[in-house]
């Protein structure tokens, strides 16, 4: 089990300094208040990754439309090109 870099020993070592520093009756306190911290930032995390995902779907989508405007553009100026030639 290796979570961010800490093995089980060290994460032992941890606690129990946790649990000295803080003591028994602090600990449960201290760990939900971590878990709605880590649960926080994993969704404001979650809402950026939509955000961005959204924002550059919607660039493609204006991208796709402007490259279809121009091919447009291009055929029909091609097309005044050759009718004016004749």
């Amino acid at each position: 089990m290796n979570i961010f870099g800490i093995g089980l020993p060290e994460m032992g070592l941890i606690m129990i300094v946790a649990l000295l520093i803080f003591g028994p009756k602090k600990l449960p306190e201290i760990g939900r208040s971590l878990g709605k911290t880590v649960r926080g930032f994993q969704e404001a995390s979650n809402e950026f990754q939509s955000e961005f995902k959204r924002e550059v779907e919607q660039l493609e989508a204006t991208v796709k439309t402007t490259d279809e405007i121009e091919a447009k553009q291009i055929e029909s100026v091609n097309s005044q090109a050759d009718h004016t030639k004749q």
